[in-house]
């Protein structure tokens, strides 16, 4: 896909739908959902490393996927997406079950699953609505390449990563959260472990 998540996709028509919803609350929703994740976290070394393995991996994609997309100019095709038109959506389902695993709760495993489905799926074909609209190759590269889970063969050239495009799409927003929220979950394992 194109640009996944930076993409900005302009509104159909003025008909309200619960993809234009789902897109516009995803982030304020993110932060509600972050206070929640850490009440009902019970950190552990040992999960938040197993955890941190996924979380790493995901920011990565995520970088990679950033360096290439060149949002509403061109459908991007390469780097990651070559093996899938939504990298930056995968690397964000990374980061997320890293996360969970992190917790070792269910409950967060749980809402997470809700949150990928009944906020980021819509939000998913949205943009691929708009790309396809867009772009005249799109329905050609969905063809050879899946929505979000990666195929073993990749489609087209490798392309070149641009660091430029990383920073103009601001994704080290991405690194310093999930640091933050790493910081989080320590506090909050030394803050159980010392009787509070």
């Amino acid at each position: 896909m194109s640009a996944a998540e930076p993409q900005s996709v302009p509104p159909q028509n003025s008909a309200v739908t619960w993809k234009r919803v789902a897109r516009r609350i995803r982030v304020p929703l993110s932060f509600c959902f972050a206070a929640l994740y850490l009440w009902l976290a019970r950190p552990a070394w040992e999960w938040m490393a197993a955890g941190a393995v996924l979380i790493a991996a995901g920011l990565a994609l995520r970088a990679a996927a950033s360096g290439h997309v060149r949002k509403n100019a061109e459908l991007t095709t390469t780097g990651p997406y070559r093996y899938t038109r939504t990298p930056l959506y995968l690397g964000s389902l990374l980061v997320g079950f890293g996360f969970a695993v992190a917790a070792r709760s269910w409950w967060v495993v749980v809402s997470m699953a809700v949150l990928f489905v009944a906020i980021y799926w819509p939000v998913i074909l949205a943009e691929e609505e708009f790309l396809r609209a867009q772009f005249s190759g799109f329905d050609d590269y969905a063809r050879r390449v899946p929505r979000l889970l990666p195929t073993l063969r990749p489609a087209g050239n490798t392309g070149s990563f641009s660091r430029t495009l990383y920073w103009q799409h601001r994704e080290y927003n991405a690194l310093i959260g999930a640091l933050a929220m790493l910081i989080a979950l320590t506090a909050k394992m030394w803050w159980r472990m010392s009787g509070r």
